[in-house]
């Protein structure tokens, strides 16, 4: 439980810090065209004030305490679970096997506050009659609900999964491999500068990797209901095709540096709160 529980709690201080960067992100991603980061942020600015870069912040922490907490959790249990069973460490494999299955599963379980915080995130750059206005996550959970039925708070769940998967192997089983040839390799102790350097080099990993999986959700999240929505596939494919297939990499620094801290706070974070747990209730 515990593994849990630092887990969604190392993800929501995280949030707080990086939340403006998803805001960014997320226009970029809707955007049609060319934009760059700073006309985006002048919009956004000039337009809705400085308030609206932490439009969302209440879906974002939900998502954290959904998604982060299970995602986390089950990997640190996994790996407890192994060295319980094995000699040794596991392989990148067995890490990436580890990663994928709880990302997965942390995907499914915070798609909900995940299309909250797209729409959330996004509204602002709609005519003021397309608004949804909605005043918080939970009253985005009951309005979906009510005006577009309960399916689609999981629009866009196989896209959220395969990000996840693309994620979570990239973020946690690089983190775990590279922390342990930094050690290995350089004889660096385990501690704070340990954990940063090879949270840096999972951020840049994860959110190269990650990019086209999530211009495809949040294009599908935000998409109106109008009958069957395309898969993640097609719009992917259309994205490449009508856009060019840079365009699934758009919104690639602020996605940077949205991932990068958000990946170096969560996993410092965690291991630090670990590690105090360990001294204070495991003696």
């Amino acid at each position: 439980m515990i593994n849990f529980l630092l887990g969604g709690l190392s993800g929501m201080a995280g949030t707080c810090v990086v939340h403006p960067m998803d805001v960014i992100k997320n226009r970029m991603q809707m955007h049609k065209g060319k934009v760059s980061v700073l006309s985006i942020i002048g919009t956004v600015y000039n337009e809705e004030g400085i308030t609206s870069f932490y439009s969302g912040l209440t879906a974002g922490l939900v998502r954290q305490a959904t998604y982060t907490t299970v995602r986390l959790g089950i990997y640190n249990q996994m790996q407890d679970f192994w060295r319980q069973k094995h000699i040794g460490r596991p392989s990148f494999a067995v890490l990436a096997f580890m990663a994928g299955t709880a990302g997965a599963v942390g995907a499914f379980v915070g798609t909900p506050a995940d299309v909250a915080l797209v729409r959330m995130t996004t509204d602002g750059r709609l005519p003021v009659e397309q608004r949804r206005n909605y005043r918080n996550v939970f009253d985005a959970f009951v309005r979906i609900a009510r005006e577009e039925g309960v399916f689609t708070l999981w629009r866009g769940s196989m896209a959220t999964i395969g990000r996840a998967i693309v994620v979570n192997v990239s973020q946690l089983a690089t983190y775990s491999q590279v922390k342990h040839l930094i050690a290995s390799q350089t004889n660096v102790k385990e501690g704070l500068g340990l954990h940063f350097g090879a949270s840096m080099v999972s951020g840049f990993v994860t959110a190269f990797n990650s990019m086209p999986f999530d211009i495809t959700k949040t294009r599908i999240q935000n998409m109106k209901s109008t009958g069957k929505l395309p898969g993640m596939i097609s719009v992917m494919a259309s994205i490449a095709k009508n856009e060019g297939i840079r365009s699934l990499w758009k919104g690639f620094w602020p996605t940077y540096c949205r991932i990068g801290p958000h990946t170096v706070l969560t996993l410092v974070i965690n291991e630090q709160l670990m590690h105090l747990y360990r001294i204070y209730f495991q003696q």
